[in-house]
């Protein structure tokens, strides 16, 4: 059992952090050999098409600069030709779900056949690492990389987190407010007729919560247009219709 204590130097942090990003957008945690770079990005890439179920425009583009990024500034590793010693295994990353970033949790690390709980702190980032005490064979501390996952539509970047929710076309038309549901409840804005497609909004401060020397975050929403959504007031309506049965109105 342990608990969290360290993270990378600030400078270093600084410096690797868009390729720590880069990584992490393709389900890495750092250099690999070619054939396993060229899968992981061909997954990531097929997930995020934006013409297939679930894609995304932002997270495809997003994809494939993290790939020319990995590619310019660090190479995949050749494969490796008839070693002669077996490599040492990599430490495994130790997931989170934005989530767990945004509120802290206990989380289980798995290590071959052995099992630890760590609480991983609020704030956490991509890159930062956790310590967990009497978890190496010999009995001393691992210090293991975070890797903050995509998961329940929430994507984390940096200090930033991406969501999509979708907007009724008579409002990117017309202009008007929207309600958007966010990690930390409903929130108002306002939109401009005849914003360009796709519409992104920033919520400041509702990002990843300051840490250290990073200071909070921003949410960014992009609004996806739909034809046939309700207006807040039909929402409203259609939610008392519910509740409000006529045996109810009747008592």
């Amino acid at each position: 059992m342990s608990d969290a204590q360290t993270e990378f130097p600030a400078d270093v942090l600084a410096e690797d952090r868009p390729l720590h990003e880069a990584y992490a957008l393709l389900g890495l945690t750092g250099p690999v050999e070619e054939a396993v770079f060229k899968a992981a990005f061909r997954k990531a890439v097929k997930a995020a098409r934006p013409d297939t179920p679930g894609g995304d425009a932002d997270l495809f583009r997003r994809v494939i600069a993290a790939g020319r990024l990995i590619q310019l500034k660090a190479p995949a590793r050749p494969a490796l030709t008839a070693p002669r010693t077996p490599p040492p295994a990599p430490l495994p990353a130790i997931g989170l779900t934005p989530a767990q970033a945004l509120n802290g949790d206990r989380v289980e690390v798995r290590l071959g056949r052995r099992r630890f709980r760590v609480t991983a702190p609020a704030g956490l980032r991509t890159g930062d690492h956790l310590r967990l005490r009497g978890a190496a064979e010999d009995g001393s501390d691992l210090v293991l990389p975070v890797l903050i996952r995509v998961a329940d539509g929430m994507t984390v970047l940096g200090d930033d987190i991406h969501v999509s929710r979708p907007v009724a076309s008579r409002i990117v038309r017309d202009g008007g407010r929207v309600e958007i549901e966010t990690h930390a409840g409903m929130r108002s804005a306002w939109v401009t007729p005849g914003l360009a497609s796709p519409i992104r909004l920033r919520l400041r401060d509702l990002g990843l919560p300051a840490r250290g020397a990073r200071s909070a975050g921003h949410l960014f929403v992009t609004l996806e247009t739909v034809e046939d959504m309700p207006s807040a007031a039909e929402h409203l309506l259609a939610r008392f219709t519910k509740v409000w049965t006529p045996e109810r109105l009747a008592a």
